[in-house]
Formats: C-alpha cells, sequence, structure tokens
C-alpha cells in the first residue's frame, strides 16, 4: 500500500491549498510505502479482522497493488467486451446495415485507441487511482472534474443493475419463467458481492479468465463465421453454399440512410464502454510505469480483431432485414428465449444449423455481461474513494479497509444492483422506470472520453509552455496532441449524432419527448453537477500557467527509459513501427 502523495519540488500549482482531511490538494508531501497486513486471512479479506480501518497515515492513500502484467493486459484486451457487442450490435445491425456497423465500430474504435493512447500517457506520469476525474481537475477546469467524477461514479452504479437485469434475461434462453428472473437478479447480485470481497485481485483473476474465456470463443467464432461466409457450413444449414458479401447488395450494405448511419453510434459507443478502465487498474498493478504501456497496446488488437472484424462477419451472415434482430418471429410474435435469442452471433450458430453453438455463445454473453457487473463494482468504488479522499465526495468513502478493499464505496455500489428489482415491478410500470435510471448512464462515457482527450491536450500545452520537452515524458500517445483532437472531434460529434438519432428515429417514426429524454438525460445531469462544482469550488477554466505538471509525478528510473529509447534508435523502421501496437 502506498500513499499517493507530491514528489519533492514539486510546484503546488495555483489551485488553492484547500485542507482535506489534514493535507493540501496539491501540497508536496513524501511517498511512503505501507507494507499490506501479514496474517493471510486478513489481507485476502476473509475474516471479520480484516473488514477493520487501517491506518495508513496522512495523505492521499493508493489501493493494494496486487494486479500482475497478465491481469492488465487481459482487462484491456477483453474486459469490456460484454451485451453492448453480443447483443446490442443485432438491433444495430437492423437500424443501419452491415456497412453501417463496420463503420460506426471502426470510427468509434479509431476514437478509443486515441482515448486510451492519451490515457495511458497520463496514467504512467502521474499515479492517480481514480485517475479519470483529477486530471479533468489538473488540467481543464475543478468544477468540470467534480462533474466528471461523479458522472463517472453514476454511470457504473446504473450500469450495475441494468447488467443484472440482463443477466437474468440471458438466462431465459433456457428458462423464459418470468416469474425466476427476480430469482436470477438476486444470485448474480450475492456473486458479484461475493466476488468483490476479495478486492482487486478478486476482480483482476475474474477479468483475466473471463476475457481469456470471452475471447477464445470471439477467435472460435470468427474462424467458424469464415468457414460459413465461404460456404463450409453443415449441408442442413443456411451456409453451405458460398455467402461472400451477399447481404451487402440484399438488402444492402447502409439502411435508413444517415439516420440509420448516426443511430449506430449509440451501440457503438455503449460497446465500448469500459475500456478506459485500464487506466483504474493500472494503479493497483505492483509496476504501472512498466505494466500499463504494454496493456495499453493490446486495445488496438481488442479494436481490430474482435469490434471491428467479428462484426465485420456478423453483416456477412446475418441479413438487416431479419426479425429476429428486434426480437420478433417472422409473423411478428416476441422471439422466445429472453434478449440473447436475438444476439447475432446466437443466429448464425442457429443458422448455420451447428447443434450447441448457440447455447455456448450464450454463455460467452451470459460470462460477458456479469463481467461488466463486476467492472461496475470496481470501477464505481474506485473512483468514488478517489473523490472522498480530495474532498469531492463525503468523507467516509475514504474508509480502506485492513485488506485494501473501499469499503464503503463498494458496499453502496453494490447496493445500486437492488434497483434490478424494479424491472420485475407488476404491472410492466418497472420497464418505464428501469428505461429513465438507464439514461444517466447513457451517454455518460462520451463525457469521460473526451474529457481524457482534453486534460491530455491541455497537459501537453502545459508541458511545453513550462520549459519542458517530449523526452521527459516516460510514455507518449502515438497520436501525440493530434490524437487527443481527433478523439476529442470525434467524441463530440458522435455526441450530436446521437441528439439527431433522437429527433429523427431511423425506422421513420415520430419522435417523443420521451424517447429524446431518455436518449439525452446524461447531458443536463453533467452540466447540473458542474454547476454545482462551480458554486462549491469557485474556479473556472484553469489559464496555462496555473495548470500543475511538476507536483505528483512517478519516480521513475530514466537510466533504463533512456538505455531502451537508445536501444530503440538502433532497431530497424518496421520493428519501431510495430513497438506501437505489440
Amino acid at each position: 500500500m502506498g500513499i499517493v502523495d507530491q514528489e519533492k519540488g514539486g510546484s503546488s500549482g495555483s489551485l488553492g491549498a484547500e485542507e482535506v482531511g489534514g493535507i493540501h490538494e496539491h501540497s508536496p508531501v513524501h511517498i511512503q510505502d505501507v507494507e499490506p497486513d501479514s496474517d493471510f486471512w486478513t489481507r485476502n479479506g476473509l475474516n471479520a479482522e480484516s473488514f477493520k480501518k487501517r491506518f495508513y497515515g496522512p495523505g492521499i492513500i493508493e489501493l493494494e497493488r496486487p494486479m500482475k502484467p497478465r491481469h492488465l493486459h487481459m482487462i484491456a484486451i477483453g474486459g469490456s467486451i460484454g451485451a453492448g457487442f453480443f447483443v446490442g450490435s443485432g438491433k444495430a445491425l437492423a437500424n443501419g446495415g452491415p456497412a453501417s456497423l463496420f463503420l460506426d465500430f471502426l470510427i468509434i474504435g479509431i476514437m478509443m485507441f486515441n482515448v486510451v493512447y492519451s490515457l495511458g500517457e497520463l496514467a504512467v506520469l502521474y499515479p492517480v487511482s481514480g485517475g479519470f476525474y483529477t486530471y479533468s481537475t489538473r488540467f481543464i477546469d475543478p468544477s468540470w472534474g467534480f462533474a466528471m467524477g461523479w458522472n463517472y461514479v453514476m454511470q457504473w452504479a446504473i450500469v450495475l443493475p441494468f447488467e443484472l437485469t440482463v443477466c437474468a434475461i440471458t438466462i431465459g434462453y433456457w428458462d423464459d419463467n418470468p416469474d425466476h428472473v427476480a430469482i436470477y437478479i438476486a444470485v448474480f447480485l450475492v456473486l458479484i458481492a461475493t466476488i468483490s470481497l476479495f478486492g482487486a485481485l478478486g476482480y483482476a483473476e475474474e477479468e483475466f479468465w473471463s476475457s481469456l474465456f470471452k475471447l477464445t470463443m470471439t477467435v472460435i467464432f470468427m474462424v467458424i463465421a469464415l468457414v460459413c461466409v465461404l460456404g463450409g457450413g453443415p449441408s442442413d444449414g443456411k451456409y453451405h453454399t458460398y455467402q461472400g458479401a451477399h447481404t451487402w447488395y440484399d438488402p444492402g450494405a447502409f439502411k435508413h440512410g444517415f439516420k440509420g448511419f448516426c443511430s449506430v453510434f449509440v451501440t457503438a459507443a455503449f460497446a465500448f464502454s469500459g475500456t478506459e478502465l485500464v487506466g483504474l487498474a493500472a494503479a493497483e498493478s505492483k509496476n504501472p510505469a512498466k505494466s500499463l504501456p504494454g496493456a495499453v497496446k493490446q486495445v488496438f488488437w481488442r479494436i481490430t480483431l474482435f469490434y471491428v472484424l467479428g462484426l465485420f462477419f456478423v453483416g456477412l451472415l446475418i441479413r438487416s432485414d431479419d426479425s429476429r434482430l428486434l426480437g420478433q418471429t417472422e409473423n411478428g410474435e416476441p422471439l422466445k428465449g429472453g434478449a440473447s435469442a436475438a444476439s447475432p452471433f446466437v443466429l448464425v450458430g442457429n443458422y448455420a444449423g451447428l447443434n450447441g453453438f448457440d447455447h455456448i455463445m450464450n454463455v460467452v454473453i451470459l460470462v460477458s455481461v456479469m463481467s461488466i457487473g463486476m467492472s461496475s463494482v470496481y470501477g464505481g468504488s474506485r473512483t468514488l474513494t478517489a473523490m472522498a479522499q480530495t474532498g469531492y465526495a463525503p468523507q467516509f468513502f475514504t474508509y480502506i479497509d485492513k485488506s485494501g478493499r473501499p469499503l464503503w464505496s463498494t458496499i453502496l455500489i453494490i447496493v445500486f444492483g437492488l434497483l434490478a428489482f424494479i424491472k420485475v415491478a407488476p404491472n410492466g410500470k418497472g420497464d418505464s422506470i428501469f428505461d429513465w435510471l438507464l439514461a444517466l448512464s447513457g451517454l455518460a462515457a462520451l463525457f469521460t472520453w473526451g474529457s481524457i482527450c482534453l486534460a491530455h491536450i491541455r497537459f501537453r500545452t502545459a508541458w511545453k509552455a513550462q520549459g519542458h520537452t517530449l523526452d521527459e515524458i516516460p510514455f507518449r500517445a502515438v497520436g501525440g496532441v493530434i490524437g487527443s483532437w481527433i478523439g476529442l472531434i470525434l467524441c463530440i460529434l458522435v455526441l450530436i449524432a446521437t441528439i439527431y438519432s433522437s429527433l429523427a428515429p431511423p425506422d421513420g417514426s415520430s419522435p417523443s419527448a420521451e424517447s429524446f429524454f431518455i436518449n439525452c438525460l446524461a447531458i443536463p445531469v453533467v452540466m447540473f453537477f458542474w454547476v454545482i462544482g462551480f458554486f462549491w469550488k469557485k474556479t473556472g477554466w484553469l489559464r496555462t500557467d496555473q495548470i500543475d505538471v511538476d507536483s505528483n509525478r512517478r519516480e521513475l528510473d530514466w537510466d533504463a527509459i533512456n538505455a531502451f529509447r537508445q536501444e530503440q534508435a538502433t532497431w530497424p523502421a518496421w520493428r519501431r513501427v510495430a513497438y506501437l501496437f505489440v
């Protein structure tokens, strides 16, 4: 356990010296290491003693660091692959067609590539748990940082009950009794709470094995899909003759024109939610400066191989006018088997005549959704604790127990999981209430990603203005400032596309005020938090000379870094390019 505070010689900046729990937000203090508890049962959260508060001394506390590089790499490459990819892609295909599906996910992939690399540069240089909002506070505006912190906590607090509901509905593929939904919600909530008892290590191990399973099955799916596209499917299925790109001609590459194209952005953005968690997880790895760059590079392969290539195959094998993508049979009746029955990945198994493959893919969906539920608890609790440590949330959320768990923050997020039971309220009223709750997190990720890019732009501007050079940055984003501008502009364009889709539904129906606010409610909520933050902190947009780039920088082995850079300079061009992505 380390105490994350400022390095000697760092500037205190000009954000003021607001005291938080006996420390100054930007005052320099020494970094002190505190060893984990020596008792095995206490250290791993397996006895009553582990729940007691541990005194770590003054300062902003960094959580335990049990994560290994293998955990970070798997979180980066497969951690956030969930319902948006496996299930939501079906509705996106129905709304926009295969070309819109492919292009929109590619565009969001380019955006996320730049977001994660910008985050990686900041996270290697500034080791702060819950770092997304702290970067906004430090480089943009403390009021905006306040809004981004609560926006992120709210996002995950609402996503947890949503994912629990999807877990229960996914079980409906085998058990479609509606009276059992509440039982399955309770089972998965208890399971997630149990894994959370093991803290960061429990989350890391769960993510490692679930990501490995998801990635393995996605690769198997793509191999099977390739064989089916080439006409090698079973003779009793639909894919025993060459398929090629016929779905791009009949019914067509694009559906519903520009409206359909814009509507797919919403699904694509939701599918990529959680990609930024690798930055949070890095704070709990043993050597973030070494393991984080490698993990960030894995995001490139996730985007390229899994999202883009996987959905390209889906667009080749499933027609965009297939009524099952919208959860209906050809006769317009509700499709049996729950939402996962409408997954294009499940439909490929059904149409190919591969007995049992649809069940296997449904298990993949179930594991993926539960994985996102675990990420909700992890991401929400870590950010809430970091906010409390800097005075942006109630102080009792700073409670960290002897096993290194942010106890009250974790409990609060898990309690939000109880909202999942609203979905099973009688007379269908639960659906409407739940839709409004989910709307609170609908666009939250876009604000987080855009803020990361803007923070990186502002950091680079201040870094240069205060006399620093790029050689002093240990890990640099591939796209640099230009990449962050691309990411920020794409975030804004996707936000505009979402608003446009709400005002002009792709199916040609008349827009309604309810559907508009369900899609865009996150915008006024973020603005509300920004206003609260402004009146509380009494600060606005930071000028370049106000931005503190020196304090709280990570101590690095510059001899080793410079030696490696000299070695890199001797590499051939192809190897230097490959190193950016591998």
